[in-house]
């Protein structure tokens, strides 16, 4: 079985905005966060859209339309599964004593859709349509700061076990402000919410809330990658190389990582119409694999998501595929605590 956060292959380097490939070292794997070979890399962590020819496309997208005999994951699209499915974000809870809710960092290119599910996944449990994090609609990030969202159930209960991070969007036509220096400090749980990013000012112990000593519920849990299918064919080899090079340092922290196949309505004409049509369609297959290429990931740990945009009500079928790529996500963030329990703490008795 593949382990959920393998290294990707060594690389020798990749850009950060418009400046120079800087050689990253090879005689260690581990990171080297707050060093001068990563203070070299504080430049924004994608390139804008418009590169130069060595960074073309990488796939070449098949066409295929039409859907396949029987589905190539089951999925029951009933209101029970959807019921189902609810009780179990919304009963989560890990087995450390903490207290600790699963947080969830929301990482990918700009306009992927992080805002978008953040608001779909907290619709789904308003019961109704609902913008709970701010969207944009332009090619620059609209979101330009940390930003953690509790997902809260109906009213009057608790809220769930789940808080969705967000973050500024990587690319675009400006410079997004984000470093991998920065990605791995909120992963460690150094960042304070409401910190908004700047290429000038990366995240450092004189940081206003700079949180020097983070504790287990400061830091994040699980990593969910955000593509968006209809834009596979135009991120460029270096989107490629900066995901798995981001892989690879983010896995040398202990932290599994997941992603979210989005805009699945925008690439197959079946599944727009019909949701339950996903797990058929031969262009939503090929697309995960190219996902998966991207990001040197196995499509298992990959999960196509259709958010809400501009629909005004809630669709059953459109809320069970929300609420399984959740479930898909809280499983990778309960590895993480399972693997930083202390080993003398038995299970939790309620």
């Amino acid at each position: 079985m593949e382990k959920p956060f393998g290294k990707p292959a060594s690389i020798s380097g990749f850009s950060f905005g418009t400046r120079a490939l800087v050689t990253a070292p090879t005689t260690s794997s581990q990171p080297t966060v707050g060093t001068a070979a990563e203070d070299a890399v504080s430049a924004s962590i994608f390139a804008s859209s418009t590169e130069r020819e060595e960074n073309r496309p990488l796939f070449i997208f098949p066409g295929a339309q039409g859907t396949l005999e029987s589905p190539w994951r089951d999925v029951e699209w009933t209101e029970e599964q959807r019921t189902s499915l609810m009780k179990t974000v919304s009963s989560y809870r890990q087995s450390c004593d903490e207290g600790t809710q699963a947080r969830v960092l929301l990482l990918g290119p700009v306009g992927s859709g992080k805002s978008s599910f953040v608001s779909s996944v907290q619709s789904v449990f308003n019961g109704r349509v609902t913008n709970r994090a701010m969207v944009g609609s332009s090619s620059t990030s609209f979101t330009k700061k940390l930003q953690s969202f509790n997902i809260h159930g109906q009213k009057g209960e608790d809220p769930t076990g789940l808080v969705l991070c967000d973050i500024v969007g990587l690319g675009g036509e400006e410079m997004a402000g984000l470093t991998l220096h920065d990605i791995l400090s909120v992963i460690k749980g150094h960042v304070p919410e409401g910190h908004k990013f700047s290429p000038d000012q990366p995240v450092r112990s004189e940081t206003v809330g700079y949180v020097k000593r983070p504790s287990l519920k400061d830091k994040i849990h699980c990593v969910a990658f955000v593509v968006d299918a209809s834009k596979i064919l135009t991120y460029s080899k270096r989107f490629s190389i900066t995901f798995q090079h981001l892989r690879e340092h983010i896995s040398d922290l202990g932290v599994h990582q997941v992603a979210l196949l989005t805009h699945i309505d925008k690439i197959c004409r079946e599944t727009a119409k019909d949701v339950t049509q996903v797990y058929k369609s031969h262009i939503i297959r090929d697309t995960m694999s190219k996902a998966g290429d991207l990001l040197g990931m196995s499509t298992s740990y990959i999960v196509p998501v259709k958010n809400y945009s501009s629909e005004l009500d809630l669709d059953q079928d459109t809320d069970v595929l929300l609420l399984s790529a959740v479930d898909h996500i809280l499983q990778y963030a309960d590895l993480y605590f399972q693997d930083n329990t202390p080993q003398d703490a038995g299970p939790k008795i309620i």
